[in-house]
């Protein structure tokens, strides 16, 4: 198993950037793919990006060319880089990995954008 715990998400301006962080409480080398999800209030919870342990990378249409993920495996830590932020990508952003089959969530961090 593994926890998961988020951070950097906070109130920005649109057009502004920001980097979540999703640090895990074990090594993450051999977790194949590790991932960001967003909610949005009264919404199912999305893909936003997913890595791979090769650093194979697959985006939402939402979020290609703005985004980018990417992962330290010597630091056990995955990043969402955002920039261009848009009003419409304020939500609670959950890191995600599978581990055996099973998926485990963080608790997640709140991103706001004012237009």
């Amino acid at each position: 198993q593994v926890q998961l715990v988020e951070s950097g998400g906070g109130l920005v301006q649109a057009g502004g950037s920001l980097t979540l962080s999703c640090a895990a409480s074990r090594t993450i080398f051999s977790i194949n793919a590790m991932g960001w999800y967003r909610q949005a209030p009264g919404k199912q919870r999305d893909l936003v990006a997913v890595i791979t342990t090769s650093g194979v990378t697959n985006y939402a249409d939402s979020a290609k060319g703005r985004f980018t993920i990417s992962r330290d495996n010597a630091k056990n830590t995955v990043y969402l880089q955002m920039n261009s932020l848009k009003p419409e990508d304020t939500a609670v952003y959950y890191c995600n990995a599978i581990v055996s089959g099973r998926p485990y969530w963080g608790q997640g961090t709140q991103v706001t954008v004012s237009s």
